[in-house]
């Protein structure tokens, strides 16, 4: 599967225990995304637009109302990747 950069970047986040934590508006219509590494801090060029790409490939999944996680498929596609601490 082609996974863009941004998606990468998302990705290896959430692998590492990050969320998708998302905001609607009255009528339940998505109005901001943002993805959260594990520490907490804010992944920057996070959209919408990226938000539903992931959601319809399947590389993310809420479960049981809580914030978006990686799914088994999302693990299997990310590429590894070296951290920097």
């Amino acid at each position: 599967m082609n996974i863009s950069k941004l998606e990468q970047r998302a990705l290896h986040a959430l692998a590492q225990g990050g969320a998708i934590l998302i905001e609607y508006d009255d009528r339940r219509k998505v109005v901001e995304a943002n993805c959260l590494n594990r520490e907490g801090w804010r992944l920057s060029g996070f959209s919408i637009g990226l938000f539903r790409k992931l959601k319809r490939r399947g590389l993310i999944a809420s479960r049981a109302g809580g914030p978006y996680r990686i799914t088994a498929l999302g693990l299997a596609s990310v590429r590894a990747q070296l951290d920097n601490r």
